[in-house]
């Protein structure tokens, strides 16, 4: 039920947003964005912790899961970064 009422709320938003987008502010646009993006991570909170069953696991199981899918996402911003930095110096001194 709370994955349910959750994506009805999302899909509730991002419908409001696509009709009315062009008439709003960027910052209640960014509002409403940061909200969807919370709401999915609720869901994956849930996902992962009820059909995963990681909700009544052992922490140090828990944390084999998240500690590496952080470090993941951590190394996929940094060489983004890091690459977009090379990019912008090469075409700075060529």
């Amino acid at each position: 039920i709370y994955l349910s009422v959750l994506t009805l709320i999302e899909l509730a938003l991002g419908y409001i947003l696509y009709l009315n987008h062009k008439s709003w502010s960027d910052g209640l646009i960014l509002f409403v964005k940061g909200t969807i993006l919370i709401l999915m991570v609720v869901k994956a909170f849930y996902i992962v912790a009820y059909f995963m069953h990681l909700k009544h696991e052992l922490r140090n199981m828990i944390m084999t899961i998240v500690v590496p899918l952080a470090l993941f996402i951590w190394f996929i911003i940094a060489f983004l970064a890091d690459g977009n930095s090379y990019k912008n110096l090469n075409n700075k001194y060529d």
